[in-house]
C-alpha cells in the first residue's frame, strides 16, 4: 500500500480536484492524508470526506514590500519544516500538489527528502505555487491541453464521481420532474456559482420571457448574492442553491455560465454545449479556460462587461431556435472532454514513484 499526502486547498477549484483524485486512490486501495491549512476551504470539506487534514500556516506569497514580506521567509521556512516532519512521520510515499497556500511548502519539503512529487494545474494559466512545482518534477498533470508548464500531459480534470458517473440521457426525465419541468421540452441552465454573477443574473431574468417564448425551460442557479427577482414565470425556475447538481446538469441541454476550470471540465465531460462569461478579474485565467472547447465549437465566448440583457437576447435566442445547431455543439463539447481525469491524474502520480516522466494522457 503506497500512502499519499495530497497539498491543496483555499477554494472549491483545488480542493474538489484533490478529494476526486484521493478517492480514487483509495479506491485503488492506497492511503491519502491530506496536507492544508486552517483557513482554507479544506478545513470544512476535507474532514467531512473522511480524509485526516495536516494543517500548515497560511502564508501567502507578498506582493509588495511591506512587513508580511520582511516575515515571509521565516514563515515559509517553518512551513516547510512541518511539512517535512509531516512526511517523515507519517511515511509518505509520493506528494500530489494541486496549487494553492499549501502546496509549495510540500513541492519543497518533499524535495529535499527526495519523495517524488506529481503536480496537478486545474487552470490553464497556472498559479504561482504550481509555476515553482513544475521546475522540478517531470509528473505535471493539466487540465487544458495549452497549458504552459514543463513536462505537462493533459490528464482533464479530476471529477467527483457523481458528475464523472453521470448518464444524462438516463437520469434526464427524472431530472426534470425534480424541478417540475415538463420532461419534453429542452431546458437553458443559467448559473455563476455559489455566489451568483450580477451579469448573467441580471441578463437572464431581462430576457425571461424571450427565451420561454421559444419553447424552452429555465433552471437558473442565481447564487447567494442575487439582486434580481424571480420572474415568477410558468418554466423559469430561479433557485439560490442547487445540492444536486448531477440533477441540474441531467436536466440541461445548454449552459450559460462563468468558465471556472471546474465547471467548464464537468460541461465538456458531460457534453453540455455552453455560453461561457469568464468571470472579469484576476488574471484571467477563465477566459484561458473556455479556449480550448470554443475552438472545438463546443462553446461560446461573451465578454461579461457588455453581456446585457439585449446582448443575451442577440446570441441565446438563435441558438435556442437552433436545435441541430446545439446538437453540433453537445458533440463538439464531448470531443473535448475528459471523465477520467482522476484516473488519469493517479497514473501519472505512480509513474512517478516509478522514475518515469510520463504516461499516455489519452486513453
Amino acid at each position: 500500500m503506497t500512502r499519499w499526502l495530497l497539498a491543496g486547498g483555499g477554494t472549491a477549484g483545488h480542493v474538489n480536484p484533490l478529494l476526486a483524485v484521493a478517492d480514487q486512490l483509495v479506491a485503488e486501495g492506497d492511503e491519502a492524508l491530506v496536507l492544508g491549512t486552517a483557513e482554507g476551504l479544506e478545513s470544512r470539506l476535507v474532514p467531512e470526506r473522511g480524509y485526516e487534514l495536516l494543517v500548515i500556516p497560511r502564508v501567502p506569497f507578498p506582493r509588495k514590500p511591506n512587513a508580511a514580506a520582511l516575515r515571509f521567509p521565516r514563515a515559509v521556512t517553518g512551513s516547510i519544516a512541518l511539512t517535512g516532519r509531516y512526511l517523515a512521520e507519517r511515511g509518505i510515499d509520493g506528494v500530489i500538489g494541486f496549487g494553492g497556500y499549501a502546496a509549495a511548502p510540500a513541492y519543497l519539503a518533499a524535495r529535499r527528502r527526495g519523495i517524488p512529487f506529481a503536480i496537478h494545474e486545474q487552470n490553464a494559466k497556472p498559479g504561482m505555487a504550481n509555476r515553482l512545482g513544475a521546475r522540478m518534477t517531470r509528473a505535471v498533470g493539466v487540465t487544458f491541453p495549452d497549458t504552459p508548464l514543463p513536462n505537462a500531459t493533459r490528464v482533464g480534470m479530476p471529477l467527483r464521481r457523481e458528475i464523472a458517473d453521470l448518464d444524462r440521457t438516463a437520469l434526464q426525465a427524472e431530472a426534470r420532474a425534480s424541478f417540475d419541468f415538463d420532461p419534453a421540452r429542452p431546458v437553458l441552465l443559467v448559473t455563476g456559482g455559489s455566489l451568483g454573477a450580477r451579469q448573467l443574473n441580471r441578463a437572464a431574468v431581462g430576457t425571461a420571457r424571450a427565451v420561454l417564448d421559444t419553447g424552452w425551460q429555465v433552471l437558473h442557479l442565481a447564487g447567494g448574492r442575487n439582486e434580481e427577482p424571480d420572474p415568477g414565470l410558468p418554466g423559469y425556475r430561479m433557485l439560490a442553491y442547487c445540492d444536486r447538481m448531477d440533477l441540474a446538469l441531467a436536466s440541461a441541454d445548454l449552459a450559460v455560465s462563468r468558465a471556472g476550470a471546474s465547471t467548464v471540465s464537468e460541461l465538456s465531460a458531460l457534453g453540455l454545449p455552453a455560453v461561457y462569461v469568464p468571470y472579469a478579474v484576476g488574471n484571467g485565467e477563465q477566459r484561458f479556460n473556455a479556449a480550448g472547447v470554443v475552438a472545438a465549437g463546443g462553446a461560446l465566448l461573451e465578454a461579461d462587461a457588455t453581456f446585457t440583457p439585449q446582448r443575451f437576447a442577440e446570441v441565446l435566442l438563435p441558438l435556442l431556435a437552433d436545435p441541430a445547431r446545439v446538437a453540433a455543439m453537445a458533440a463538439a463539447a464531448t470531443g473535448d472532454g475528459v471523465r477520467d481525469g482522476a484516473e488519469r491524474m493517479t497514473r501519472l502520480a505512480r509513474a512517478g514513484l516509478g522514475g518515469a516522466a510520463r504516461v499516455a494522457s489519452e486513453p
